[in-house]
């Protein structure tokens, strides 16, 4: 071996200088640095883009939600309406069904009445 080989193999046994090994690190450093950011972004970015998402869907529930009470709110008006209605019905079903029973009361004795008349002259004409 030469002088010179010796003399470059012995650089390359050495360990690297300390100025060298700091730079190393700052340049890692520099380089991992804005990739720790962009995660850190992204995973606020994907954070905010799930609370979008559960907003709109929670939102698009609770406007259906409001959107059911007011047809329920509606069929309960119904449904109190046309109990109201029913009730009217029946209340003038029984008024008719009371007038009835009384007329066919007083011609019943109407007609018992006149049968009792006619059977005491058919009574008195024999």
């Amino acid at each position: 071996m030469t002088a010179t080989q010796s003399a470059k193999s012995a650089d390359l046994d050495q360990p690297a200088a300390p100025e060298m090994e700091g730079e190393i690190r700052e340049f890692v450093r520099r380089d991992v640095a804005p990739l720790r950011r962009n995660t850190e972004s992204e995973g606020d970015l994907v954070t905010n883009n799930i609370n979008s998402l559960i907003q709109r869907v929670a939102g698009t529930s609770i406007q259906e939600i409001d959107r059911l009470i007011g047809e329920l709110k509606t069929v309960r008006e119904l449904l109190h309406s046309e109990g109201m209605r029913v009730q009217r019905e029946i209340s003038q079903y029984a008024h008719l069904s009371q007038s009835a029973m009384q007329s066919t009361k007083i011609i019943a004795d109407n007609l018992a009445q006149w049968r009792d008349a006619g059977n005491s002259r058919s009574a008195a004409n024999r």
